[in-house]
């Protein structure tokens, strides 16, 4: 007999992917997408929403809106020189042709990001490629002084190309893409990237490379406001999510069931899921990418749950995995809260004597979503018909368009280095 609560969610998962894209849309003048960020980070504006109310202050004021002894987590992904631009050999070999972009997506042999930014001499990278019908075969070069660097082709991976890479020197490929790559930062900014973008598109605290863009939300802060939060007490936590180019993909089709999601990596250490317990499973997130984080582990909860032996290459979280699915219920009839799935994650790691789980996820979060452990988000301002978006609107119960129509009535800078919002639903 199929339960009331796998009707109930499966109508809901069918709710959710029956959202129309177009119903989340609103007039963004190019003139409101900030094309530099602010001279000093914290100095952005902070809209405040708290619970239907709508207010604006500065960001290094913060702290004063977050609850003493609550726990933030935040995204130190680092953002690479992902862009490497190689000339077509002309008839004599030399690299004077047609210009080709070779955009680094992730890793593929090795898979792991920290042992392929180690390697000394060769690598393989899933890439789009820009100008792609001008590489009609062969090897591409570029050279940097001493350093000379290949790019061979070696065909398609669904909507990628494999890329095996070639060096000498003995450079790590880190230190590689530090001197040949360009930052990337979102093309909606229509400019190239400059000098102080290096520094002004990182995180203070971004530490572990792989993000081919900036978990934006972060942007704002300065060692002044984390001072300030550990001053009121505020514990803080670091997820890791490499940010891939998917982020910028726009919804295309009419209605979201239909929208693909990218798949992103994550990683989260065994100290920070004990921290989550200790604060009984819930958390301020800084960003989008912390909430699909901190979000996906409680899926990840219920697998162990459903399978003690589950490895960790099984824990990915699928797109539609939160929606509609019995792993929800327990046999009590209960749904599994966050504690409970939390602490089983925890003893699965213990168990295999893990101290960093290493895992990706693909979730969507959309209207119908029940938020299991993020309680409070900061986020910029996102595009119109975007995936981000939706995950705002389920985190406000739909009230997203009372935050934003504020927000462009009151000069609020939007999208990557735009104004901040504290959302308090």
């Amino acid at each position: 007999m199929v339960s009331p609560f796998f009707l109930r969610t499966f109508a809901t998962c069918m709710d959710t992917k029956e959202i129309h894209i177009s119903d989340y849309s609103y007039e963004l003048a190019d003139e409101r997408i900030a094309k530099f960020p602010v001279a000093e980070r914290d100095h952005s504006k902070l809209l405040l929403y708290n619970r239907g109310e709508v207010g604006e202050d500065v960001f290094y004021h913060l702290p004063v809106y977050l609850p003493k002894g609550a726990l933030m987590v935040m995204n130190n992904t680092k953002v690479i020189q992902a862009r490497l631009h190689f000339r077509k050999p002309d008839a004599n070999g030399e690299p004077t042709g047609a210009l080709i972009e070779v955009f680094l997506l992730e890793p593929a042999e090795p898979a792991d990001y920290e042992q392929m930014f180690q390697q000394t001499s060769r690598c393989s990278w899933l890439c789009l490629v820009g100008n792609l019908k001008k590489w009609k075969g062969g090897p591409l070069t570029m050279k940097h002084g001493p350093l000379t660097i290949t790019a061979t082709r070696k065909g398609e991976q669904g909507t990628s190309q494999w890329i095996d890479f070639e060096w000498s020197g003995g450079l790590s490929f880190a230190e590689v893409i530090d001197q040949l790559g360009e930052l990337p930062i979102p093309p909606y900014l229509n400019r190239e990237t400059q000098e102080s973008d290096k520094t002004s598109y990182q995180t203070v605290y971004s530490k572990i490379k792989g993000s081919v863009a900036a978990p934006t939300a972060g942007l704002h802060f300065t060692e002044r406001v984390l001072s300030d939060i550990d001053a009121r007490g505020i514990e803080r936590e670091e997820v890791t999510l490499h940010v891939g180019a998917g982020t910028f993909k726009p919804v295309k089709s009419e209605t979201i069931g239909e929208h693909p999601m990218h798949t992103e990596f994550i990683a989260v250490r065994r100290h920070t899921i004990e921290r989550l317990l200790a604060h009984e499973g819930q958390a301020i997130a800084v960003g989008t990418t912390s909430v699909r984080t901190l979000e996906s582990l409680y899926y990840m909860g219920l697998k162990v749950l459903a399978n003690p032996d589950v490895k960790e290459e099984e824990l990915h979280v699928e797109q539609w995995e939160p929606y509609g699915s019995e792993k929800c219920e327990v046999v009590s009839g209960k749904l599994t809260t966050a504690l409970e799935s939390l602490q089983a994650l925890l003893d699965w790691m213990m168990r295999h004597e893990l101290t960093v789980l290493h895992s990706s996820t693909q979730i969507i979060i959309a209207p119908g979503y029940d938020y299991k452990i993020v309680k409070m988000l900061v986020t910029n301002f996102h595009q119109p018909q975007s995936t981000l978006l939706l995950l705002v609107s389920a985190f406000v119960h739909g009230d997203w368009r009372k935050i934003y129509d504020y927000a462009l009535a009151h000069d609020f800078r939007f999208l990557s280095y735009g104004d901040s919002s504290l959302l308090i639903p």
